[in-house]
């Protein structure tokens, strides 16, 4: 004996017959802190937020320290008339 139950509904609907939990309201919720964090971590890899964290000093500490480091190597020294 061969029977055959065709049962047109939503998933919604058999979800409910199950006595499943709706979950929609905790997905979305997680969908929306999944795009933030993603949004603040494309955020953080901008040129200049690399750049503020491969060198940490200011750009014109920087040059002064590339001022200090050539002038080591013999630039102008004060003093020397010339």
């Amino acid at each position: 004996m061969k029977i055959t139950v065709e049962i047109d509904c939503t998933p919604d609907e058999a979800r409910r017959f199950a006595g499943l939990p709706d979950v929609i309201p905790m997905q979305q919720t997680i969908i929306e802190k999944l795009q933030q964090r993603m949004e603040s971590a494309i955020d953080a890899t901008t040129p200049e937020a690399l750049l503020r964290a491969w060198m940490p000093m200011a750009p014109d500490q920087m040059q002064q320290a590339f001022a200090k480091l050539f002038g080591a190597f013999g630039g102008p020294r004060s003093g020397d008339g010339g």
